[in-house]
């Protein structure tokens, strides 16, 4: 099932290289390409918003990891090179827009806020015919849809990835196992750097201490686990916190909500 479903994407990644233009300045049918997670790196001529209906998308690419819960989409510029993951029955409604339509410009990828506006707005679309009337009632929704996207806040949930090698190694050693204990020292001296010289490199390559960079991979990490209906206490347990209590505090710092408040489905 995975080869079928691997050879599927490579196949959808390649018709969408082969277009040379989109047939409208915004595609995104319900039925159309794509609405499934193609998880190699691959680009396109066109900025994609990846939104999930359920379930949480995490878009890779070499500067970064974007995690998009419920109600927040991950904006892809056009040439940038990503793949992107999704947890179990995630229902996906990709946008492309062509970058001649965009209202305004984002530079970068970025996690946005879908309102509940803009998320009818998406809804809506992905059941406009692929060649929808642009004069007509569908294209006026349509530049209401790209307004509300250039009004959407970004809301930060992203990894910033190093270009260092010994970094990257180490970064995806925290994120593959968000409850690990091993701190600064252990990784100091495996990779032979003093503490202070690797701390001022994790924080010149990403923007971000060690400390609070493992605690955005481990809040990331349990948003999948959040999704799914696991236990509030097992997810904490899970992400390398000690109590719930830790746990739903450092959410709601970074997350404004608690666990509860951003999955209803959480235990």
């Amino acid at each position: 099932m995975k080869h079928r479903q691997s050879d599927t994407n490579q196949t959808e990644a390649r018709e969408l290289q082969a277009l040379r233009a989109l047939p409208r300045p915004v595609y995104g049918h319900l039925l159309g390409l794509s609405n499934r997670a193609i998880g190699h790196r691959h680009s396109h001529a066109w900025v994609q918003l990846s939104y999930a209906v359920e379930g949480v998308i995490e878009v890779a690419t070499a500067t970064g990891r974007f995690i998009a819960p419920p109600l927040c989409a991950v904006w892809i510029p056009a040439g940038v090179p990503h793949g992107v993951r999704c947890s179990r029955n995630t229902a996906i409604r990709s946008l492309y827009i062509d970058p001649a339509a965009i209202v305004q410009d984002r530079p970068g990828c970025r996690v946005l806020a879908v309102t509940p506006l803009l998320r009818e707005l998406i809804r809506a679309f992905s059941e406009f015919p692929v060649e929808y009337d642009e004069q007509g009632a569908d294209g006026r929704l349509v530049k209401v849809l790209l307004d509300q996207l250039a009004a959407a806040p970004d809301t930060g949930l992203a990894l910033p990835w190093p270009a260092d090698a010994r970094l990257r190694k180490l970064c995806g050693d925290l994120q593959a196992h968000p409850d690990s204990r091993k701190g600064l020292a252990y990784y100091s001296e495996k990779l032979d750097l003093s503490e202070r010289t690797l701390s001022r490199l994790f924080l010149r390559q990403t923007g971000l201490s060690f400390r609070l960079w493992r605690q955005r991979a481990r809040l990331l990490a349990a948003l999948p686990l959040l999704e799914q209906g696991e236990r509030v206490t097992d997810v904490a347990l899970a992400c390398g916190y000690d109590s719930m209590s830790a746990f739903i505090a450092a959410f709601r710092e970074q997350m404004g909500a608690t666990p509860r408040d951003f999955f209803p489905s959480a235990r």
